[in-house]
């Protein structure tokens, strides 16, 4: 249990989503429902029920995120590494340079 807490404060200063922060994620929402469904039958309070509703549909809205941001990454890691050989390729053999373009000044100069 340790290892996930420590996997955890490591994932806060890791720019992205990892897997623990995503199942720490879960865990909260879950206990959230849970209290809020305690609540419901505890006190038929319409409140705790709209509040239950709309903390599921957040937790769906959110799982729902994590997964387009998977799928994004995943066609990034496929996109990027072709394209970046394409190109170093396509300026090494073409010849181009990375030189600045000269000042007015380096052009009188000349």
């Amino acid at each position: 249990m340790s290892e996930f807490f420590k996997d955890l404060w490591d994932s806060i200063f890791t720019p992205g989503t990892t897997p623990t922060l995503v199942r720490a994620t879960h865990y909260s929402f879950a206990a959230l429902l849970v209290t809020l469904v305690v609540l419901c039958v505890a006190t038929y309070n319409k409140h705790f029920f709209v509040l239950t509703a709309i903390a599921g549909c957040l937790w769906g809205t959110l799982t729902w995120f994590i997964g387009e941001l998977d799928k994004m990454k995943e066609e990034m890691a496929k996109q990027n590494a072709p394209v970046t050989e394409d190109i170093t390729e396509k300026v090494i053999t073409e010849g181009e340079t990375t030189e600045e373009p000269k000042t007015e000044e380096q052009k009188k100069d000349d």
